[in-house]
């Protein structure tokens, strides 16, 4: 049996006493860990709507998501419809400790039941989501939606050899440039349009060549209106592969580091869409030298090309450490990307954005100046001894105090809100 926690008052004395403990050992190391909280405190991560509702969005389709992408699991209480999902991320945002954002796609607006055509939709179809944004005094990101609709049915869209199919794409991702402006205009804050297709082949091409070409043109004619980069700024995302395009993907990691930078937009990575042996850590420094930013979409991959909760792993964080290290994080835009149903979806977000946040604690309280200095003398077995010996820092007791000071829970505290949801909301959902 779990052994009951300890009075409130006890507990966050100790957390307290821990705490001044912590900053004492942290000194040691010449690190100020309050001002290692406070660069935390300014980090705002933006939570993928999609984990609450298994990728279904409110347009009232049945069936199979489409696209390559597949949810696994019949966890209960789904979100059904969107103050459902807003209700569920309302939760998981007070167990998260800091300010955050959040991240729709297309397929999650909102028109009464009316049917509005992907490329027909508009800023009015998210009213409600931008107030319950502004409210809450935090941002919108945005994805336009290239997959679940009958014209990506053949896993085809913007590279499309059809030219009204191609149209139809280019329209709705104009729509979304718009209703992403739409959102940075309300809510005060710059909001990410990310584009991700799913345009490929299941088994190998002939011709690779045409298809990245009508795909380049057709990204240049749906970024063709100037919008304000204050209000939107747009990004686009490679893929490793998917379900149906095992062998050729059209919008890949190379094509699309070239449309940025040809083109200026942000280039999207995707911690989970690449190779098992290739690290994202070590993409950052050389992404950055040539773009100006880019969005890194949060995920874990497991085995290929696949989008697990995230968890605190060293690749984790290792992703965190470069970009303190490299002071990259005003010029990188932080989103999740996973999807669940197998576990308790609001718990998901939890877990996954507490341990984004701890890896970027951990990258903030390392010992970066007894480090460099023993790399510029030439002295790597000092490196390697500091670095080995700094992972028994205590990062829980500076986190435990910042969960503390940010009216978040401490420890496990945040899953019995969890479970009484699960109680009172999602049984009566099944």
């Amino acid at each position: 049996m779990v052994p009951p926690p300890p009075s409130a008052p006890n507990a966050d004395a100790a957390i307290e006493r821990r705490y001044r403990l912590a900053c004492e050992q942290y000194a040691e190391w010449g690190v100020d860990a309050a001002r290692a909280v406070e660069r935390l405190g300014t980090v705002a991560v933006s939570l993928h709507c999609w984990q609450g509702d298994d990728v279904r969005g409110f347009e009232g389709h049945a069936g199979e998501i489409g696209g390559g992408l597949a949810v696994t699991g019949a966890f209960p209480g789904r979100a059904r419809n969107a103050d459902e999902l807003r209700a569920d991320l309302e939760l998981a945002l007070s167990l998260i400790p800091g300010r955050h954002r959040v991240n729709l796609h297309a397929s999650y607006a909102e028109y009464g039941g009316r049917r509005v055509d992907r490329d027909a939709i508009g800023a009015e179809g998210f009213a409600r989501w931008i107030d319950w944004a502004a409210g809450r005094g935090m941002g919108l990101d945005f994805n336009p939606t290239f997959f679940a609709h009958p014209r990506a049915a053949d896993g085809l869209t913007l590279s499309h050899p059809d030219p009204a199919i191609r149209r139809f794409w280019i329209d709705h991702g104009r729509a979304c440039r718009r209703i992403g402006a739409a959102f940075g205009a309300a809510l005060g804050t710059p909001c990410v349009t990310n584009i991700w297709i799913p345009d490929g082949m299941k088994d190998t091409p002939i011709d690779r060549k045409t298809p990245r070409e009508r795909l380049r043109e057709s990204l240049d004619a749906l970024r063709a209106e100037a919008i304000d980069p204050r209000a939107n700024l747009d990004a686009v995302e490679g893929k490793l592969f998917g379900i149906g395009s095992e062998s050729y993907v059209v919008g890949s990691q190379e094509f699309y580091l070239g449309y940025a930078l040809s083109r200026g937009t942000l280039l999207c990575l995707d911690t989970g869409h690449y190779h098992p042996t290739e690290t994202v850590s070590d993409k950052l420094s050389a992404v950055l030298g040539y773009l100006d930013r880019i969005l890194l979409h949060v995920s874990r991959g497991i085995r290929w090309d696949s989008d697990h909760v995230v968890t605190l792993t060293d690749d984790l964080v290792a992703i965190a450490q470069e970009l303190v290290r490299g002071d990259l994080l005003g010029r990188v835009h932080l989103g999740l990307d996973f999807f669940d149903a197998s576990i308790n979806r609001t718990a998901a977000w939890v877990v996954g954005t507490r341990a984004l946040l701890k890896a970027l604690l951990t990258a903030f309280l390392e010992p970066v100046s007894l480090l460099r200095d023993a790399e510029a003398r030439g002295d790597f077995t000092a490196r390697l001894a500091w670095l080995e010996e700094a992972k028994g820092l205590p990062h829980g007791a500076i986190w435990d105090h910042w969960c503390l000071r940010q009216g978040a829970p401490t420890g496990m505290a945040w899953l019995e809100p969890v479970r009484r949801h699960e109680r009172d909301v999602l049984a009566a959902r099944s």
